[in-house]
């Protein structure tokens, strides 16, 4: 990469939030925090477990609302009438994701939290903690795509279009996905718990935030729904984060502080299927000479997950004390990181691709 494209690449500080910048920290507070709460007021996690409507815990649900909602109003489903522009990034986009990332997620974590760290591991809790990597590969990104996509100076309007039809997708393919790979894992969940999970984190919030989105510009127009509502919006998304940690780790106390190398074992498969997938993707687009602005994006939304959605369903299926929980919660604690290293590999790889688009 030339020093001008150095000077041109978007600063790190400037394209992450404090939040967004911090975001594996804060995930440790609330590790911490939440263990506290739990071994020194179990009252409070007590309590709130008895709100629970269908076993769906009301406050968590709320908290759940709270994190996918601003993100899916961002998301502008009319862009999706772009799907034949560069159709090379889009084939890429939608074959990693849902033909290629839940199985190898599958793949990596059933190796490694069964077979590899079988002795360290007990064979139930490891399960569970599969079944949390299989909810994680089954949720390619949504909303930090953009901020990568910024990061790499993607094509802010392709990575919308790649986003809106991966969302559409998400609509019909995660909850068979889902149910087959727990199924092959001998997990079994019942279907219509998965559909309540898709109804109420997906279904909903999608059509809530679109019916948003269309009155807000509709009213006020796009500059005040950019500049005012969804800065307006934005910080909900990390309280309820946070706040829904908190509570989960309330609830594993026990576990984290008798089992805390079990963190650094989820963690490992969790790294090694987010390189996997980000070079498939970004290595076929090589191949067929996307540009980068559209291959970098397209390896970005593969790698990374839509934890707010793994972590809801986690909780919805399992339970907040599950290990399937725990396992979503470290894909959250190590996505930054590992992210900001694929950023800045793709950034000094730019000079591998066309500087023109392919067809």
């Amino acid at each position: 990469m030339t020093t001008s494209e150095v000077s041109q690449a978007p600063n790190t500080s400037e394209g992450l939030g404090l939040f967004e910048r911090f975001l594996s920290l804060w995930v440790a507070l609330a590790i911490v925090l939440g263990v506290l709460i739990g071994q020194f007021a179990p009252v409070i996690p007590e309590t709130l477990s008895r709100f629970e409507y269908a076993q769906v815990s009301i406050p968590v649900a709320v908290l759940i609302w709270a994190m996918i909602f601003p993100m899916m109003v961002q998301v502008d489903f009319t862009s999706v009438l772009g799907v034949r522009r560069q159709p090379k990034g889009l084939v890429i986009t939608t074959a990693v994701n849902w033909l290629v990332k839940p199985f190898t997620m599958f793949a990596i974590a059933w190796f490694f939290l069964t077979v590899v760290f079988a002795p360290l591991i007990p064979a139930d809790r490891a399960n569970e903690y599969l079944a949390g990597a299989i909810l994680l590969g089954a949720a390619p990104c949504t909303a930090m795509v953009f901020v990568w996509s910024y990061l790499t100076r993607g094509d802010a309007a392709y990575t919308l279009v790649q986003v809106a039809l991966n969302d559409l997708i998400m609509l019909l393919a995660f909850a068979p996905i889902v149910v087959f790979l727990l199924g092959v894992s001998n997990i079994q969940v019942p279907w219509d718990t998965v559909i309540l999970s898709v109804v109420l984190y997906i279904v909903i919030p999608l059509g809530a935030g679109y019916l948003t989105r269309q009155a807000v510009i509709k009213r006020r127009g796009i500059e005040w729904f950019d500049n005012v509502f969804m800065k307006r919006l934005a910080p909900i998304t990390p309280i309820g984060l946070i706040i829904t940690l908190v509570l989960l780790f309330a609830f594993q106390g026990d576990v984290i502080i008798e089992n805390p190398l079990h963190i650094v074992l989820i963690a490992i498969p969790l790294i090694l299927q987010t390189f996997l997938i980000f070079f498939i993707a970004y290595g076929w687009a090589k191949a067929w000479k996307v540009s980068h602005n559209i291959a970098a994006p397209a390896g970005m939304i593969g790698a990374s997950n839509f934890f707010e959605l793994a972590v809801a369903v986690a909780i919805a299926l399992f339970g907040l004390q599950s290990g399937a929980a725990l396992a979503t919660v470290v894909g959250v604690l190590v996505e930054v990181p590992v992210m900001l290293a694929l950023v800045a590999f793709a950034n000094r790889t730019r000079h591998w691709f066309p500087s023109t688009p392919a067809a």
